[in-house]
């Protein structure tokens, strides 16, 4: 049997392990405080400055504070787009549990909300967390006085009074001014990138026509903002005021447009489809300028309903189109101005005689006159005055279409005018080459498609902003002047210059003779209707009637279907020795421009004589003798329209 053996352990060996173990025990602490110690350092010191405004995100909100939207104004001063209190209940999203528990305790409160519950749910469902949602508007003061005892009750509600677009002079300047509407999708892209975060707030609306659109930035303003400490739920618990932003208000757009002639030629177009535009000859200020019927802007600021929009819509006189500038007409007899100028600069005299039996052959066809009987001999200005349209298809060949088409536009029918706003329709006056460019299996100009045109007819067609222009420059007689709207944006004034008109005077005075003729002799074909009854002010005119629809389909000149009649039109200028306004009239399907058009321009151009310092004067003071001998004499029977017998050719006045 072995004998036990006996081990001594070395003690120095074990106490080097243990100093080992202490020493690494002892880095990786050092190590783990030394971390932690950085990272404290890194947020307190380093990205301190972060954390302390991501706390005061979490403890303050900004909410927007819209601005309040510019004002658009007449050229007088008159207030025709403003602001007004507006009382409404929005919903905050984030403070609300249960929505449907809210919307039954809002109902209850507002009954008229409940019609609206789908509408609210989808909104508060599409709406970012921190975007309000609009429940009720335009409350009555008993409605938001009710709301207010308990919004403080139902979380999530608030009653604010904010501002609502308000359009003082209802459809009269619906076209031009344009309305308000809620911002769609739409508007956010069109924004860019970065979309102001004014279109996310409820209240807001954004122009969508006319002076509206065309200068929403200068008109929406800078939003403001509102600093509000929440709690961890979001809801608000105190306000700072010092941490407010206020908003920056819109500037005013001041308008060329006189309000009462505005009103007035919206007035006598009562139920008629047409426009009117009247302009300063001299600086091209644009005075009035309607187009009828029209319709109610206020409907548009709160949301017009489905059924309201589809019966304006569908209504054949179109009272949504702006007929002004975005409608194309062709004008008729009031084209002949045009065509006289063209023969002068052909070389033409204005004395040469046409003899008008009442009707004109060309090629194997017969063009008649509008008088069956005819005019006998005739020269230029004679021809202007009763309108003759044998003398035009006589003589309109020896001027040749491309000729009459750019007289044309140096006169301004058939061009694009940098107006403020957009929707103008270009319109035609054919050339030979547009004849070459739209017609490739007939490419050639035939004259005898020159007779049409230069009787306005054909392929012609002009805005009735085009014709104010026109009528404007035969007016001026050495500036072609150019239309605006804007007078003023903000404090600023605008201003502009005007290129030579490049007619020679002495043939545009053959022209203003002939108008002259027409409203003022008593057998011109607007006399009867031309008379102002304003002291010695007298009026300078051109009647036209339009055809619009193929005579054998509407059987008759004198159609009884709406759309099957004529267009009347009548430009004119006044007073006659000293011209100031320049007025176009077209009258959609009004059969005649005598009878018809001429009326409703002599109406308009009377309120913008008598709010005229410089022509009150005038009409106060005695009139001359011989004009008062002659306004005593007994006036000639009235030229009157005869039905064309020719359903191919169109008719003139």
């Amino acid at each position: 049997m072995s004998e036990p053996s006996i081990f001594f352990e070395d003690v120095n060996e074990k106490q080097g392990t243990f100093h080992r173990r202490i020493f690494l025990m002892g880095g990786v602490t050092a190590l783990g405080i030394f971390a932690l110690v950085g990272q404290l350092g890194l947020l307190q010191i380093v990205q301190g400055g972060k954390y302390k405004k991501l706390s005061a995100a979490n403890q303050f909100n900004f909410r927007i504070l819209p601005p309040p939207r510019g004002q658009i104004l007449d050229r007088n001063g008159n207030v025709i787009a403003g602001n007004r209190p507006s009382f409404r209940v929005l919903l905050i999203r984030n403070e609300i549990e249960d929505l449907d528990q809210t919307l039954d305790q809002i109902s209850y409160v507002l009954p008229q909300t409940e019609a609206n519950r789908r509408r609210i749910v989808r909104d508060v469902s599409q709406s970012q967390r921190f975007v309000p949602t609009v429940v009720a508007s335009d409350l009555s003061w008993e409605d938001f006085s009710r709301v207010n005892l308990y919004a403080s009750e139902i979380p999530g509600v608030q009653a604010v009074m904010d501002e609502i677009r308000v359009y003082h002079y209802g459809g009269a300047f619906a076209h031009v001014v344009g309305y308000v509407s809620k911002v769609s999708e739409k508007d956010v892209k069109a924004e860019g990138e970065n979309p102001d975060s004014l279109l996310l707030h409820p209240s807001f609306r954004i122009g969508k026509q006319g002076v509206e659109k065309a200068f929403e930035k200068q008109l929406r303003g800078v939003s403001g903002a509102q600093k509000i400490e929440v709690n961890a739920r979001g809801n608000i618990v105190a306000e700072d005021p010092n941490g407010t932003k206020p908003p920056t208000p819109g500037e005013d757009i001041t308008l060329t447009l006189d309000a009462e002639i505005q009103a007035r030629a919206l007035e006598v177009f009562e139920q008629d489809s047409g426009a009117a535009v009247m302009l300063d000859i001299h600086t091209g200020e644009i005075l009035c300028m309607t187009s009828a019927p029209a319709f109610d802007p206020n409907l548009f600021v709160s949301g017009i309903s489905s059924k309201a929009y589809r019966l304006l819509a569908d209504y054949e006189r179109l009272p949504l189109l702006d007929k002004a500038i975005g409608s194309t007409f062709a004008p008729g007899s009031t084209f002949k101005m045009n065509t006289v100028l063209a023969l002068l600069a052909a070389g033409v005299s204005d004395t040469e005689r046409v003899n008008c039996p009442g009707s004109y052959r060309f090629g194997n066809r017969t063009f008649y006159c509008h008088k069956k009987s005819g005019h006998g001999p005739v020269d230029m200005r004679h021809a202007i005055k009763y309108s003759c349209d044998v003398y035009f298809y006589h003589m309109c060949n020896r001027a040749g279409v491309d000729r009459i088409h750019d007289t044309a536009h140096k006169l301004g029918l058939g061009e694009l005018f940098d107006l403020e706003i957009s929707g103008q329709k270009k319109g035609l006056v054919p050339s030979t080459a547009y004849k070459r460019e739209a017609f490739k299996k007939d490419p050639k100009w035939h004259p005898g498609e020159t007779l049409s045109v230069a009787i306005g007819q054909g392929y012609t067609h002009v805005s009735a902003l085009q014709l104010a222009v026109y009528t404007a420059r035969i007016a001026n007689g050495n500036r072609a002047i150019t239309p605006h709207l804007i007078k003023k944006v903000g404090a600023v004034d605008t201003d502009f210059d005007f290129k030579p008109i490049d007619i020679p005077p002495e043939h545009l005075q053959v022209v203003r003779d002939g108008m002259y003729m027409v409203s003022n002799d008593a057998d011109g074909t607007a006399y009867r209707n031309s008379q102002l009854n304003l002291g010695d002010i007298k009026l300078c005119g051109k009647t036209g009637t339009a055809q619009v629809h193929s005579y054998d389909n509407a059987k008759t000149r004198k159609a009884s279907i709406w759309k099957f009649k004529d267009h009347g039109l009548f430009v004119c200028y006044a007073p006659a020795d000293n011209p100031k306004y320049a007025l176009a009239v077209v009258l959609e399907h009004g059969v005649g421009g005598a009878a018809f058009a001429a009326p409703k321009a002599r109406e308009i151009m009377k309120v913008a004589l008598l709010k005229d310092p410089a022509m009150q004067a005038r009409i106060v003071r005695p009139v001359p003798v011989e004009d008062a001998a002659a306004a005593s004499a007994e006036a000639l029977p009235d030229i009157t329209d005869v039905p064309n017998p020719d359903p191919t050719i169109p008719p003139a006045d």
